[in-house]
């Protein structure tokens, strides 16, 4: 009988705790605002050039998404890729060349999908045929990733758009320095999102996008061998090791075992039950300036949403090109030819200059 009461006071603390985050989360996510849109970027940018250009993207990724759920992972995942290093400039699309190996033959991009590759250039191609070439690389990998978000099942929304396509990629050492493996700890993330004015909840907001996609066993082979991560869960240990049975297995497995497929916050519920995949994931519910955070985002997807959408627009805006810099890439995997960016920027000096006369 005692326990029976026991268990019952438990449960229903449990409940007062949970209700107690939705309400108070909820008053933080109606006071909250967008973050401010950074000069040159407009929610109307493409009103006039290109006014097909969202449903263009999204009655084509819908086909994508029919096929091959796995994609929509694969869009999200190059856009945070795109964004970190060096800004959300495209340049992770670009081929290496002469000068060097580029972004995309760096260690941590190795992984990322061939074929989210080809499906933002033929999307490109797509909208050259119905507006011109007048939409950036890095623009459409930007809708891309927010509708791989919504028609996997996360919240809809609006990104400010008018990005200009990068003239350079980033370094090896460049790209290692500003995208942390997945063995790293809450510190090493919180330290290296910082430096791009990414503060604790757009930290784990945005690790929420692990709810979909899959990882590779060499990515969390450290925490199986030659021994199993006490933080573990020791059932969800031993099924990974079945996937993963030595350390030098190839294979992959899913990044949420709740919901693999769903953009929701069951990824938040994988940490408080010590089945988050990567340590990078699962230190979050460890270390005490974020276990609140994930606490609370697992029992309210409405907040975990609203978080989610105000990171994704911070970060789909660091270091942008705008105006006249970068340019408009006739392929979305290559710089265009020297002479005609030269060409286009002296006539569009000279007709600046007359104008101003």
């Amino acid at each position: 009988m005692a326990s029976t009461i026991s268990g019952r006071r438990t449960f229903f603390t449990f409940l007062l705790i949970c209700t107690f985050l939705s309400v108070s989360t909820i008053k933080v996510c109606e006071a909250q605002t967008k973050p401010p849109t950074a000069k040159g970027l407009s929610y109307t940018f493409y009103d006039k050039s290109c006014p097909k250009l969202e449903s263009i993207i999204r009655k084509e990724l819908k086909k994508i998404f029919k096929n091959d759920v796995g994609q929509a992972a694969g869009l999200l995942r190059l856009h945070f890729h795109d964004c970190f290093v060096q800004g959300c400039d495209g340049s992770v699309l670009l081929d290496g060349s002469a000068s060097g190996p580029s972004e995309k033959d760096a260690p941590p991009n190795l992984t990322l999908r061939a074929e989210a590759f080809k499906i933002i250039e033929d999307l490109r191609r797509r909208l050259e045929k119905s507006c011109g070439r007048v939409v950036s690389c890095s623009d459409i990998t930007a809708l891309a990733a927010r509708d791989a978000v919504f028609l996997s099942g996360g919240p809809e929304y609006e990104i400010p758009l008018g990005r200009r396509d990068g003239l350079t990629f980033a370094t090896r050492n460049e790209t290692l320095a500003n995208l942390p493996a997945p063995s790293s700890n809450a510190t090493t993330i919180l330290n290296s999102l910082a430096t791009k004015n990414l503060d604790a909840t757009d930290v784990v907001a945005l690790s929420g996008g692990h709810t979909i996609g899959i990882g590779h066993c060499n990515s969390f082979s450290d925490r199986l061998f030659p021994t199993q991560d006490p933080v573990m869960d020791k059932t969800f240990g031993r099924n990974l090791r079945l996937t993963c049975p030595t350390n030098t297995t190839t294979n992959t497995t899913v990044l949420d075992i709740r919901s693999p497929n769903t953009f929701d916050n069951k990824y938040y519920v994988d940490l408080m039950n010590r089945q988050g995949l990567f340590n990078s994931d699962q230190d979050l519910y460890t270390d005490k300036r974020t276990r609140g955070i994930v606490t609370s985002f697992a029992v309210n997807q409405s907040l975990f949403f609203d978080k989610f959408v105000f990171a994704m627009l911070k970060m789909g805006q660091l270091s942008v090109l705008t105006g006249k810099q970068g340019e408009i890439r006739a392929n979305c995997s290559v710089r265009n030819a020297d002479s005609k960016s030269f060409l286009t920027t002296v006539v569009g000096d000279m007709v600046e200059q007359i104008i101003q006369m």
